[in-house]
């Protein structure tokens, strides 16, 4: 150990939270945060998805995913059908979900472009990312 001092998990959560805070205020204008973002963006890259499937893509449990899809369904931006098994709804993305990303695209940008400046450069986020992905 380098040092007994630091503490790899609080720093980790203090570092996610301060991240999370970024991407959430550059979301805030089309009112959505940075999860819900990713929700959408998981979506349309896959077009319909039983809730057990968006639960698997975001790595979420199906009743949380479930949850989380309600939401998105209340703000317009998703819509429910029935699936091929009657058990199982599919979810896709609304026409106002579809602008919703649109716009979001441009603004994930954005942070993105920020997180790199804050991190010191494109270098040292790559770098960044490739150590997070070893966890």
């Amino acid at each position: 150990m380098t040092n007994l001092n630091e503490c790899y998990c609080i720093n980790l959560r203090t570092a996610a939270r301060r991240v999370s805070g970024s991407y959430n205020a550059t979301f805030k204008p089309l009112g959505i945060n940075v999860a819900q973002y990713s929700m959408l963006r998981r979506i349309n890259r896959f077009h319909k998805l039983s809730i057990t499937k968006v639960g698997e893509v975001c790595e979420l449990d199906r009743s949380t995913a479930g949850r989380n899809l309600k939401v998105l369904e209340k703000m317009g931006l998703v819509t429910f059908t029935s699936a091929k098994d009657r058990r199982e709804m599919s979810v896709s993305l609304s026409v106002k979900g579809l602008d919703i990303l649109e716009k979001g695209n441009i603004l994930w940008i954005q942070a993105q472009k920020n997180m790199e400046d804050k991190l010191g450069g494109e270098e040292n986020a790559n770098h960044l990312l490739a150590l997070l992905k070893k966890l």
